[in-house]
């Protein structure tokens, strides 16, 4: 049984790699081929200072360096989960790898091209601009990028202990990460995504299938690839751990600092969300402020991204200069594009 998922990270200035993932119950095997560069940004870590810049239009936003569009940011937003199960599931495709199911996000994107009932549009404006990531309007979140895998299958081999704590799947885009934190018996499993289109289509789904009472983490491997969803119970235990919010980094830090207490989490799963260093500084914030002081981030990224010039070495020299974390490189993979795992932990943390 295999899966595979084709994408493109079109950046500016120099060519970057389209990745084939073929993924089993082994390792993926990744391909690269040089593709045409086009617009490649981030929006999720834009500074709040940033974000309250008016326009000449009446908005709110920060003014791109290529060319006069004005990128709006979004404010952090709470999503419910449904109360209609089979309704949020409804055409959807499921897929399964490493014990986690998902949907296809093929089938997702395809239905919402025809009818998209988000006001972001995201996927539209996707296929119109020829680009996975658009600065300020979609972040690539309907994709699977493969350093997730190699994250989940560190934490599984390592053993590392969810149980009992709080934990951040930051920039979830699927929430694989989270996922994986629920099976493992987290105590609180939280959600954030720069796309509301991708939580409620992709990632809420995802959660909710992964918590369908007719299966175990011990039998989803078994599944066939390309199951339709059925009608089927939820564990409500399961979900009433979890919780799901779109929106930029700076809002949603507030908004976590907001709540009656504060809310911080032992543990900060994040894959492939440093690969612009213009942003380094919101994302640095979202750690310094929500993690426990004897808390921890592992990080999953491709070593250098094309383009944009952020990578691991950037972000490691940005953690180090910033001299509130230690950054220690957990496990590299050199197949196809070379990818590393991090993790973070407090200084001053004895």
């Amino acid at each position: 049984m295999s899966f595979q998922f084709n994408f493109n990270i079109e950046e500016t200035e120099s060519s970057a790699g389209e990745c084939e993932i073929s993924l089993s119950k082994s390792t993926p095997i990744i391909e690269t081929k040089d593709v045409q560069p086009k617009g490649f940004n981030d929006l999720h870590g834009s500074s709040q200072k940033q974000c309250m810049e008016k326009n000449e239009h009446g908005n709110h936003g920060t003014h791109p360096t290529d060319g006069d569009k004005t990128v709006l940011c979004k404010p952090a937003v709470e999503h419910q989960i449904p109360e209609d199960v089979s309704g949020a599931l409804e055409n959807k495709v499921v897929e399964s790898s490493l014990g986690l199911r998902y949907v296809n996000v093929s089938v997702v994107e395809m239905t919402l091209s025809h009818s998209d009932i988000w006001s972001e549009c995201v996927v539209k404006k996707s296929i119109t601009s020829n680009s996975d990531l658009i600065s300020g309007v979609y972040e690539g979140g309907m994709k699977i990028w493969e350093c997730t895998f190699d994250l989940i299958r560190y934490l599984e081999d390592e053993g590392v202990n969810f149980e009992d704590k709080c934990v951040l799947d930051l920039g979830c885009g699927a929430g694989l990460l989270g996922i994986f934190s629920l099976t493992q018996k987290a105590k609180v499993v939280h959600f954030q995504d720069y796309n509301s289109t991708v939580i409620e289509e992709i990632t809420i789904p995802n959660a909710l299938v992964n918590c369908d009472s007719d299966n175990s983490a011990n039998n989803i491997d078994d599944e066939p690839c390309g199951k339709k969803t059925k009608k089927s119970a939820v564990k409500p235990e399961l979900l009433t751990k979890c919780r799901f919010f779109s929106g930029e980094w700076s809002h949603f830090t507030q908004l976590m600092q907001n709540q009656v207490p504060p809310m911080k989490y032992d543990i900060i799963l994040t894959s492939e969300t440093i690969y612009n260093p213009t942003y380094y500084n919101a994302l640095h914030e979202v750690l310094q402020n929500l993690l426990v002081n004897d808390g921890i981030v592992y990080l999953a990224s491709k070593s250098h991204y094309f383009g944009v010039g952020g990578g691991v070495h950037l972000f490691e020299n940005f953690i180090k200069e910033s001299k509130v974390f230690n950054v220690h490189t957990l496990k590299v993979h050199n197949d196809g594009l070379q990818r590393m795992l991090l993790s973070l932990a407090f200084k001053n943390h004895n």
